[in-house]
């Protein structure tokens, strides 16, 4: 699966990170980026998307 996350989009709040940390980490802008491992941790990656506030996680 392919993600990535918005960058005007991501509010920085770092849920994404809280809910699949082997995915998601936050860069030293305090945006969300995408890590790699999605496709080995699909039912985090799903709970990610649906959690974020901004709908900055997109499916590719």
């Amino acid at each position: 699966m392919a993600l990535r996350v918005d960058e005007e989009l991501c509010s920085g709040c770092e849920l994404c990170v809280e809910i699949c940390p082997d995915v998601f980490e936050m860069n030293d802008e305090g945006i969300s980026v995408v890590k790699s491992g999605a496709d080995e941790n699909l039912d985090c990656v799903e709970e990610a998307i649906d959690s974020c506030p901004t709908s900055a996680i997109i499916k590719e």
